[in-house]
């Protein structure tokens, strides 16, 4: 009976080992250890264009004045703005689609109440300048660094 032996193979799994060895604590630690800044709220604004008495959509320029006039002023820190495409069901059950806007802000998790007043006196001039039922508004405790 003869024997053999690869070496080649022994130490390809060592360095495979040591490899493994090397990065499991290091994910391990990322993911125990996440501290990636502060408590902030996320919030997310959804305005729809289409106008209720079927006059034109709320074009960019419309909205880019509301953007200026309204929500810079009331965030003058930053926001995001996002064009997008949504639906929603309307009073008649059919399905209603339509080019929307989303602004993303962030902002201090210790300041959510005051700058929740806020958010809801955007949403609210919004409604009333360009007759919208709604202007969807989502919330999220994240954390952020700049």
């Amino acid at each position: 009976m003869t024997w053999t032996s690869d070496r080649r193979g022994k130490a390809g799994g060592g360095v495979l080992i040591a490899l493994l060895g090397a990065g499991i604590p290091a994910l391990v630690g990322a993911a125990l250890h996440n501290d990636t800044g502060q408590p902030y709220r996320e919030t997310r604004l959804y305005f729809g264009t289409q106008r209720p008495d079927g006059r034109q959509p709320v074009a960019q320029g419309e909205f880019g004045r509301f953007l200026d006039d309204e929500v810079t002023p009331a965030f003058p820190e930053g926001l995001t703005l996002r064009d997008g495409s949504g639906q929603w069901r309307g009073e008649d059950g059919s399905i209603v689609r339509e080019s929307s806007y989303e602004v993303v802000l962030l902002y201090p998790e210790k300041e959510a109440d005051e700058r929740g007043a806020r958010v809801e006196r955007i949403r609210q001039q919004y409604r009333k300048q360009f007759p919208q039922g709604s202007v969807e508004r989502s919330d999220a405790a994240v954390q952020a660094g700049f």
